[in-house]
């Protein structure tokens, strides 16, 4: 059965990028499942004010889930766990490096050096705590994947997935080489948070038996890493399709705080579900 999921994070209203992403994944369903998740991982940004306004606006535009509804602030356990077991690889360390003092050390004139790399998390890591064992790791401390060390564990066994959406269509595989450089050292617990991003929607769409991952193409950078972790960590890859973005009229991507978008803000100027599929191309 093919089970696709939006997973919202409630910190702020959804707006039109919303709706769209959220439609494309119901009708990708088809005749199977669509699932429901609530990313409240920051804890320091998500209200429940936001979240009931999903249910709200999500049931508004037609739309229907299981219930209950799978909350990441619940699901510490599977996150350590899941830490745990990479840990007893041998594939993690621990770092205590700002994003200030990661932006000095790339910044700082090295003579041959290559210039920065911006990744799906921003700077691309340069190593600094690579040599502290896990041993030495301390409750303030973020916890990285040493990425060659996990390559090398996965030895000829680099995964692959398959891509549905329009612009990346196709079978790609894990690149060692791009990853290391493009990607680098990706955080798996943030020292303000107990996981990450990358872990977190890794592990919950595995234990929701996702077959296919909807989501904006600007993720499709990170895939190589959610990709890497369930091969580490022995879970299924589903198929992605990354859809286009919902953009304004100068081109943005649509974000949260812009509120003229929100999808409450056209329900209370009479727009109906049928006006919101037409704003987004989906008529």
């Amino acid at each position: 059965m093919k089970r696709t999921r939006f997973a919202p994070s409630p910190t702020g209203l959804l707006h039109l990028g919303h709706a769209y992403s959220a439609l494309v994944a119901h009708s990708r369903a088809d005749a199977g499942e669509f699932i429901l998740r609530i990313e409240d991982i920051d804890r320091t940004r998500c209200r429940v004010e936001f979240e009931t306004a999903i249910y709200e606006d999500l049931e508004w535009l037609g739309l229907s889930w299981p219930t209950p509804v799978m909350r990441q602030s619940e699901r510490t356990d599977a996150y350590n766990a899941a830490i745990d077991q990479l840990a007893f690889l041998g594939l993690l360390y621990p770092c205590r490096c700002t994003r200030g003092e990661i932006r000095a050390a790339l910044s700082a004139p090295q003579e041959g050096a290559a210039p920065p790399v911006h990744g799906p998390d921003g700077l691309v890591y340069p190593g600094t705590c690579r040599h502290r064992t896990m041993a030495e790791a301390e409750a303030s401390d973020a916890i990285r994947l040493d990425v060659r060390k996990a390559l090398d564990h996965l030895a000829d066994r680099l995964p692959v997935f398959t891509e549905t959406g329009p612009r990346h269509e196709g079978q790609h595989r894990i690149d060692a080489e791009e990853l290391m450089a493009s990607v680098g050292d990706v955080l798996l617990a943030r020292r303000d948070m107990g996981t990450s991003y990358h872990l977190a929607v890794t592990v919950d769409d595995a234990a929701q038996g996702i077959t296919e991952v909807v989501r904006g193409e600007d993720l499709f950078d990170a895939t190589c890493i959610h990709v890497l972790l369930q091969a580490l960590l022995g879970l299924p890859t589903p198929d992605y399709h990354h859809h286009p973005l919902i953009r304004d009229e100068h081109g943005k991507r649509l974000a949260k705080r812009d509120d003229a978008r929100a999808i409450r803000r056209y329900r209370e100027e009479g727009a109906s579900p049928a006006d919101i599929r037409k704003m987004v191309g989906l008529v």
